[in-house]
C-alpha cells in the first residue's frame, strides 16, 4: 500500500472513530437522561402522595380511639386510608397521566396493600420488586440490557410517615414495557442520526485528506528532479506563491544548497582521506545509528579486513560477541557508555589498545569514535617518556650530589697537603690526619654509591597482592616508632579487595618512608590515618597526618634527592618513594597546609587480571540476559 493511501486511510479511520465515539456518548446520554427523568418523576409522585396522605388525616381526638394507644391509632389510620377519596383519586390519576407508570400503591410495614391503583389488590400482600435505582445508576450497556430485557416492573419507593411515626411505603411501579415504548423512538432517531454522521464523516474525511495530500506527487517529482541534478525554478517572491508553491520554492533552494554542500564535502573528504592515510592510529567514525562513515588505513591491519568491507556497515556487522573485543565494543554501544583504553589481541596476534568515545552536541548523541593503537608502540613510547622523566629527575639530583662530593674532596686535598709537609716527622698528628682522610673518603664513597644505586635500573619482582594487606604490614612496621612519638595509627580500608602487581619489598619501603615521615612530623602525637579505596582502573592509598605540615616554598623540592627539612634527615626517603612509584607505573602526590598536616596520595594501577575478570563477567552476564527465557 502506498504511503499516501496509508495516510488517507489513517485520517479517515481517526475521524470515523471520533465521530463514532461522540455518537456513542450522544445515544448513551439520551438513554440516561430519559431514565433519570423517569426516576425523578416517579420520586416526585411518591412525595406528592405522601403529602396528601399526611395532610388528609382526620382528627382522632374527638373519636373513641385512644390516641395514646399506637396500635389503635395505626389500625384506625389503616382503615381510613382506603376511604380517602382525595388520595385515591391522585393515585389513579398518576397511573393514567404517566405512560411508563404501571401501578401505584400504599403498603403497610408488613407489605400489605392499604391502597392500590388496582382495586383487586387492596388488602392483599404485595410482592417485592427490583428497585428502579439500580437501572438509574447502571452503565449504558447495562441500562440497555435492563430496559430491553423481558417485561419487568421496577419499584420507586418512598417511606410514609403518619403522625410523625413510620407507617408504611408508597410504591410507584415502572414497567420496562411502557418505558421501552416511550424511549425507543428517541433512541432510534439518535441512532439513525449517528449512522448518517459516521457515513458523512467517513466520506468527507476521505475526500479532504485526498485533496490535501494531492500535491505530494508533484513535490515527489520535484525531489526526483533535484536528486538527478536538474535545477528548479528559483525565481519569484514568496508572497506570490501559495503554500504548495512555497514548498516547491523551498525544495529548489534546498537542492541548490545540497549541491553546494556536496561539492564542499567532496573536497573535504579528499583532504580527510589524505590525512587518514598518514595516521598511525586506527580510527573508525560511527554515526548515531552506529554505522561506519570514516575509516583510517591502519584499521585494515588491526582487524584484518579491507576498508571496503567496513564502510557503511554497523558495529554489529563488524564486531562479534564471540571475541573479547567484539563483546566489549557492542556492550559499550548498547549502553552508550565510553570504553576506556583496553588491550586486546587483534588479527595476526598483534596486541592493540582500544578506546571508544561517544560524540555529543548540546547533550544529543551524534556519533562515536573508535581508536585503535599498537600496544607495543604505545608501550615503547611510554618507556621512552619514562626514561626521559628518570633522566630529568637524575639531572635534578646531580647538583645536590655534586655539592655533597665537593666538601669531602676539599677536605682530602687540604689534609693531604698537611700530610705531605709532616711525612718527614713522626709526630702524633700524622695519624690524626690519616684518619680524617679515611673518614672523608668513606663518606664520599657512600654519597657516590647512593647516587649510583638511585640511577641504576632495578629489576622488579612483581607479584599480585592485596594493597590492604600491604598497608597493614606497613602499619605494624611503623607501630614502634609511632608509640614513641605518641601517634595512633588508624586504618580505613575498603571492604572489597584491592589487587595490584608490585615488588613487595620496594612498595613496602615506599609506603613506609611516607608513614615514618608522617609520624616524625607530629611531635605532639595524635592520629595518623592510612586509607585505601578503588577508583576506575586504579587503587588509591592515602596517608594523612596532623603534623607541622610542609612549607609552601618547599613543595617543589619534596621529591628531590638529598632535600630534607629534618636535622638528622638524609633526603633520600621521598625521592626513593617517588622513583619506586614510577617503576610501578603509578604516581605519588601530596597536599599540605603548614601547621595543619599533610596528606600523601598514592595511585597504583589495578591488577590487569582483575580487569580482565570483570570484563569477562560483564560479557557473560549480558550473554545470559540475551538468551530466551533468561
Amino acid at each position: 500500500m502506498r504511503r499516501k493511501a496509508i495516510i488517507v486511510l489513517t485520517i479517515t479511520i481517526m475521524v470515523t472513530v471520533m465521530v463514532t465515539a461522540f455518537s456513542y456518548l450522544y445515544i448513551s446520554q439520551i438513554l440516561r437522561q430519559r431514565i433519570d427523568n423517569t426516576y425523578e418523576s416517579a420520586d416526585r409522585l411518591n412525595k406528592q402522595l405522601a403529602y396528601f396522605a399526611e395532610n388528609d388525616l382526620p382528627d382522632l381526638t374527638s373519636t373513641r380511639i385512644d390516641t395514646n394507644d399506637r396500635t389503635a391509632v395505626r389500625r384506625a389510620l389503616a382503615e381510613y386510608l382506603p376511604m380517602d377519596t382525595n388520595l385515591l383519586n391522585n393515585l389513579e390519576s398518576d397511573v393514567d397521566l404517566w405512560p411508563y407508570i404501571y401501578d401505584a400503591s400504599v403498603v403497610n410495614a408488613k407489605g400489605k396493600a392499604l391502597l392500590h391503583s388496582n382495586a383487586q389488590l387492596v388488602g392483599k400482600q404485595v410482592a417485592e420488586r427490583p428497585n428502579f435505582l439500580g437501572v438509574k445508576t447502571a452503565r449504558f450497556r447495562e441500562q440497555l440490557r435492563l430496559v430491553y430485557r423481558p417485561a419487568t416492573v421496577y419499584d420507586v419507593s418512598y417511606p410514609l410517615q403518619l403522625n410523625g411515626e413510620p407507617f408504611g411505603t408508597i410504591r410507584i411501579g415502572v414497567s420496562t414495557v411502557l418505558l421501552k415504548s416511550e424511549i425507543t423512538p428517541r433512541l432510534m432517531h439518535a441512532l439513525y442520526f449517528s449512522i448518517a454522521s459516521i457515513l458523512a464523516s467517513l466520506l468527507l474525511a476521505a475526500m479532504i485528506s485526498n485533496v490535501a495530500l494531492g500535491p505530494l506527487r508533484k513535490i515527489s517529482l520535484n525531489l526526483d528532479s533535484l536528486g538527478s541534478g536538474i535545477a528548479g525554478d528559483l525565481s519569484g517572491n514568496e508572497s506570490e506563491h501559495d503554500e504548495f508553491g512555497l514548498v516547491t520554492l523551498k525544495i529548489a533552494n534546498l537542492g541548490r544548497q545540497m549541491r553546494d554542500t556536496k561539492e564542499i564535502f567532496s573536497a573535504l573528504k579528499d583532504n580527510v582521506d589524505q590525512l587518514m592515510s598518514k595516521l598511525q592510529d586506527g580510527l573508525i567514525l560511527f554515526t548515531r545509528d552506529s554505522r561506519v562513515v570514516l575509516v583510517s588505513a591502519p584499521v585494515e591491519r588491526f582487524l584484518g579486513r579491507p576498508l571496503g568491507e567496513l564502510l557503511g556497515k554497523t558495529a554489529r556487522e563488524i564486531f562479534f560477541r564471540d571475541s573479547h573485543l567484539g563483546a566489549l565494543v557492542l556492550d559499550a554501544f548498547e549502553r552508550k557508555r565510553p570504553l576506556s583504553e583496553r588491550e586486546f589481541v587483534a588479527a595476526g596476534g598483534r596486541r592493540v589498545q582500544v578506546s571508544l568515545d561517544f560524540v555529543q552536541e548540546k547533550g544529543t548523541l551524534i556519533g562515536a569514535l573508535l581508536i585503535m593503537r599498537d600496544a607495543e608502540s604505545v608501550r615503547r613510547i611510554g618507556d621512552e617518556i619514562e626514561m626521559s622523566r628518570r633522566l630529568s629527575a637524575s639531572g635534578r639530583v646531580t647538583g645536590g650530589v655534586a655539592h655533597e662530593v665537593k666538601n669531602p674532596i676539599n677536605a682530602i686535598v687540604l689534609h693531604l697537603q698537611l700530610l705531605q709537609n709532616k711525612l718527614a716527622q713522626l709526630d702524633p698528628d700524622t695519624r690524626r690526619h690519616m684518619d680524617i682522610i679515611g673518614s672523608e673518603i668513606q663518606r664520599l664513597d657512600r654519597v657516590v654509591q647512593t647516587l649510583v644505586d638511585f640511577m641504576r635500573a632495578r629489576e622488579l619482582h612483581l607479584e599480585e597482592v592485596d594493597l590492604r594487606r600491604l598497608l597493614e604490614d606497613v602499619a605494624l612496621l611503623a607501630a614502634p616508632d609511632a608509640e614513641r612519638h605518641g601517634v595512633m595509627i588508624k586504618l580505613a580500608m575498603a571492604e572489597e579487595p584491592l589487587p595490584i602487581k608490585a615488588d613487595l619489598d620496594l612498595m613496602k619501603q615506599a609506603l613506609l618512608n611516607v608513614v615514618l615521615n608522617g609520624v616524625q612530623a607530629m611531635p605532639q602525637g595524635g592520629p595518623l590515618t592510612i586509607s585505601a579505596h578503588r577508583e576506575t582502573n586504579a587503587v588509591v592509598a592515602e596517608v594523612c597526618d596532623r603534623g607541622v605540615g610542609i612549607a609552601e616554598d618547599s613543595h617543589e623540592k619534596v621529591f628531590e634527592l638529598y632535600f630534607t627539612t629534618k636535622k638528622d634527615g638524609n633526603g633520600i626517603g621521598l625521592a626513593q618513594t617517588y622513583q619506586i612509584l614510577q617503576w610501578h607505573y603509578g604516581s605519588v602526590e601530596f597536599e599540605s597546609t603548614e601547621g595543619e598536616g599533610t596528606t600523601f596520595r598514592f595511585r597504583i594501577p589495578l591488577a590487569a587480571s582483575t580487569l580482565d575478570a570483570e570484563d569477562d563477567t560483564a560479557v557473560h552476564f549480558e550473554t545470559l540476559l540475551s538468551k530466551p527465557g533468561t
